[in-house]
């Protein structure tokens, strides 16, 4: 194939992208939807100084519980800090930790999920029944309130909490899925070649079960952003004056009658960024499942 048949292919594929897009939004608009939410809340995390406002952390007392006006659109709290700046702020506090959650729950849910899979045996029954049984005997936001209370507030225990239970459901499903995988035709070649066990895992297991996981993936960052919320909601999240949407919601619950808007729009926060990737996981769920695409007609 010559080189300008090769560019002309790629120009057909970059100018059917877009349509492709197109028409997936308007096939399932709650996930067109989802994805603009979650990308406004990103765009809030990265340019959170350039776009508030003002300083979260500002205290003006002559303006405290003020309602919504034109210099406080969204008004301010008991100590006269602006609410929009805090919920743009919180965006970067709901983000990093949902994010760092995922990760690494899903990271310690693909090596132990892998490893009792593939090797199955006393491997696999010490881990499917002992060891993730005994985290799933426990509520994963017990353990993380237990955790932190142990170990003090802060973002990075913050992490190690919640992620100390939610690797278990990564687990499982990779365990299930390496499974059904392990003794496939292309699996036994790579073997009788002499593949490694590593390699086998890496390079032919776990690209032909990736699809499921992302969608856990996606999912799973609704369930820690709305852990992060929880626990901050306790006083165990990051430590004041750093803006959340958890905290804001304890500091505001006292007002929750005279000054609603206190509470109104960090819970409009945590809804709208649960609701969105929660949208976007079953966008995922629907889109790589080849059945769906062929009902579909994508």
């Amino acid at each position: 194939m010559s080189t300008t048949e090769v560019s002309l292919e790629h120009e057909a594929a970059n100018s059917l992208l877009p349509r492709r897009i197109v028409r997936n939004a308007r096939h399932n608009p709650l996930a067109a939807s989802g994805v603009v939410m979650v990308v406004i809340f990103l765009i809030f995390a990265l340019f959170a100084p350039w776009i508030a406002p003002q300083d979260p952390a500002a205290i003006n007392l002559p303006a405290r519980l003020d309602s919504v006006s034109h210099g406080h659109w969204f008004g301010t709290d008991e100590l006269g800090r602006d609410i929009l700046s805090r919920v743009i702020y919180g965006a970067r506090i709901s983000m990093l930790v949902g994010s760092c959650v995922v990760f690494t729950s899903l990271v310690l849910g693909l090596v132990i999920g892998s490893v009792a899979g593939y090797y199955g045996g006393r491997i696999d029954r010490f881990v499917n029944v002992v060891l993730m049984n005994a985290f799933l005997s426990f509520p994963g936001i017990l353990l993380a309130i237990a955790f932190v209370a142990f170990r003090g507030p802060g973002i990075f225990n913050l992490v190690l909490a919640l992620s100390l239970g939610g690797w278990v459901g990564y687990a499982r499903l990779v365990r299930g899925q390496v499974l059904a995988v392990r003794e496939r035709e292309f699996v036994e070649a790579a073997r009788a070649l002499g593949a490694s066990d590593l390699r086998i895992i890496g390079r032919h297991i776990l690209p032909n079960i990736i699809q499921p996981v992302i969608v856990q993936a996606a999912i799973g960052m609704a369930g820690a952003i709305l852990a992060e919320a929880t626990m901050s909601f306790l006083g165990l999240g990051v430590p004041p004056p750093t803006a959340s949407w958890g905290t804001m919601l304890n500091d505001g619950r006292a007002h929750l009658f005279d000054a609603p808007h206190l509470v109104l729009f960090p819970a409009l926060a945590v809804m709208l960024a649960v609701v969105s990737f929660n949208f976007i996981g079953d966008a995922l769920r629907d889109y790589l499942d080849p059945r769906s695409q062929i009902e579909a007609g994508l």
